[in-house]
């Protein structure tokens, strides 16, 4: 069985190793207070666990997650860092996630290819002079890089998982009627 602490100091090596290159995980929580709570998660019994648990889990800079800033690629709220998790993100800590850090998207998910003039560009996981498309690029590359095994992926075309090379094995996509309505837009 792999533990927290193992899965967390994977995504930890894989961010230190591809990230200056593709730019996907645009934040990134302290790594030390992140195996602290991989250590936590791990001493957790078998019986209280959730469906995520002890997952590390980056969050598309879209949604708002304690701690981190939601600047959402703009200018405007760049440095806004939020007090508050949004309902999705609360919902993936109840069930254990481990929140590590966000990822890169247009600016307000607008476009095809990950670029804000906040931080920058985010390169394909193959070819990092290739788009990583968008919106969920960032979550795209990390994804393909091994930084993060989940990543929130919201779209409807599949397009950053196809510009990156891989085929749509984890998608999120909410549909009307199901899943909470409240969102960090309001």
């Amino acid at each position: 069985m792999t533990t927290a602490v193992e899965k967390m100091q994977s995504a930890l090596d894989a961010i230190e190793r591809h990230n200056a290159r593709v730019n996907a995980v645009i934040s990134l929580a302290d790594p030390n207070d992140l195996i602290k709570l991989a250590e936590a998660a791990d001493q957790v019994p078998t019986e209280q666990r959730g469906a995520l648990h002890g997952e590390p889990i980056a969050i598309k800079d879209l949604a708002n997650a304690a701690g981190f800033e939601t600047s959402m690629g703009s200018p405007i709220f760049k440095n806004n860092l939020v007090k508050t998790d949004d309902i999705m993100v609360a919902r993936m800590r109840a069930a254990g996630a481990i929140i590590i850090g966000k990822t890169n998207t247009p600016e307000f998910g607008l476009g095809s290819h990950t670029f804000n003039p906040v931080h920058g560009a985010t390169g394909n996981a193959y070819d990092a002079t290739r788009s990583a498309g968008g919106s969920s690029g960032g979550a795209a590359v990390a994804l393909a890089t091994g930084d993060d095994a989940l990543c929130r992926w919201v779209g409807h075309d599949g397009q950053p998982a196809q510009s990156c090379g891989m085929e749509q094995r984890l998608w999120y996509a909410p549909h009307l009627g199901v899943g909470a309505l409240r969102t960090s837009w309001r």
